[in-house]
This record gives C-alpha cells, structure tokens and sequence, in this order.
C-alpha cells in the first residue's frame, strides 16, 4: 500500500465534507449512497476494531486515529488496540470486535469476523473511485478514461468494465497495459494521437500532471485517490473540473461497505 504521511492524514472529517459536497454536486449522491449502491449493503452498529501494525517500516503517525475518526464520521463504534500486532488482534477479539482494520506495508485489510467477508484497500478504493467517476451527471456518453492501471487502477477498470462502459486506459507501463487489454478488454489510449476527450476521467497513479488539457472536455469530473494529485490546479480551473481527491477516507469507507 502507498505510504501515507501525518500531513496527509490531516483534518480527515473537513476532507471527507469536502469530497462529499463534491461528489453530491457531480452525481447527486453521497458516497455512502454510492457504497450502497454498489454492494447493496448498509452500516449498521458494527464494532470497529483498529489495530495498529509494527512490521515493515512500522506505524504511521495519525493512521490508527484516521481510522477511528472514519469510524465515528460514519457513526460506526471504533477502538484503537492499545497493543500492536498479534496482541492487538487478541485484544480486538476480546473486545468483541464485529470488523478489523489493519495495514502493513503491503496490504490494508478490513476483515468482518461475524460472516468472514474481507477486502483489502486497493480492490476497495479502486471500486469507489471508478465508480464516482462513471456517475457523473453531465456525461452524454458511456466512454470513461482510466490512466494507471496498477493495482488500484486494475481494480477500478475491471469494475467499469462489468458495468458495461467503454473504458479508455493508459499507463506508461507498456507490459500493464497489454495486461489490461488482453484480460479486461479496455481500448488503449494514445496521449499523443488519441485527440479523445472525456468527461469522467478516473486517475490512480502516484504522479504528478498524468491529467493533460488534451484528455478532458469542458466541465469533467475527475475522480483519483492519487498521491500527488495528477490534475493541475490551473487546468483544473479553466475547465470547470470537479475533482474528487484524498488519500484514505473514501477507500475506506468502500472497505467497510464491502464487507458488512
């Protein structure tokens, strides 16, 4: 998983509020709706417990308690373990947690002990963030934009794919493209010759200007969990572009949704 930093998992509520109304503006729903929607689950009173993981390049500040903040936005009863690791996920147990979260270097999981349902981080947010793309109010077409097609990208094309969207992808990575093209059946598109525009753009890449003024049309949405953001500020503005963008909570929430 991305190595998220404290200053990225800042003022985590004000960010969640702050995507929400975007996404509400850009779709008419609410991403709890959209979870909904896509898992055809609800929350309920489910016990959250968190558990903070030492191995690899150890905890990252602000992470536990970004989760917990999560948990309580969406009125959901969370705990941090005051142990890590093994202990931690004993003491979760003992606690009657009904969901554990926990991430290593390499994984983020939620796992729900009451029906065994488990989702990792990258399936989830790829899902989500695909999918607030592809609802987006002012499309007139079913075309969509994919750029990055690693895991999270993957995930999110394999998603549009099901529903029934041409998908459009790109990734400088000749070898995952042919892999996507091959296995998911997206149309590979040429930043240099395509000269298409989209209006739903779905961007997971950990770069910086992946997004260029030749990709999107007038009044886009552009939909990315992506560290840094691929979109240019500039070109973002004179486009009218709604963008959808931080690093955790909407994955999470995916996650929780998937699994319960």
């Amino acid at each position: 998983m991305a190595l998220l930093t404290p200053n990225e998992l800042y003022n985590v509520s004000q960010e969640f509020e702050k995507n929400n109304n975007i996404v509400k503006r850009a779709t008419g729903l609410s991403i709890e709706d959209i979870c909904e929607s896509v898992y055809n689950t609800k929350l309920g009173s489910e016990k959250i417990g968190i558990i903070p993981i030492t191995a690899g390049n150890g905890i990252i500040g602000n992470f536990a308690e970004s989760l917990f903040t999560i948990t309580n936005y969406l009125e959901l009863d969370g705990f941090i373990t005051e142990h890590t690791d093994v202990a931690g996920y004993y003491e979760a147990i003992k606690q009657y947690a009904d969901i554990l979260l926990m991430a290593d270097d390499y994984l983020f999981i939620a796992h729900n002990l009451k029906n065994g349902k488990i989702a990792t981080n990258h399936v989830c947010t790829g899902v989500i963030y695909a999918e607030i793309a592809s609802r987006c109010n002012y499309a007139d077409t079913k075309d969509i934009l994919v750029i990055g097609l690693g895991k999270v990208g993957y995930a999110g094309a394999s998603h549009l794919i099901k529903k029934g969207f041409n998908v459009y992808a790109y990734d400088p990575d000749k070898m995952a493209l042919e892999k996507a093209v091959s296995e998911l059946g997206v149309r590979p598109y040429d930043i240099y010759n395509n000269g298409k525009r989209f209006c739903m753009v779905f961007e997971a890449t950990p770069n910086e200007n992946t997004i260029t003024e030749d990709m999107i049309s007038e009044r886009c949405l552009v939909s990315t969990p992506g560290i840094p953001c691929g979109l240019n500020p500039e070109l973002g503005k004179n486009y009218d572009v709604d963008l959808v963008m931080e690093p955790l909570l909407i994955g999470v929430t995916s996650m929780l949704y998937s699994v319960v």
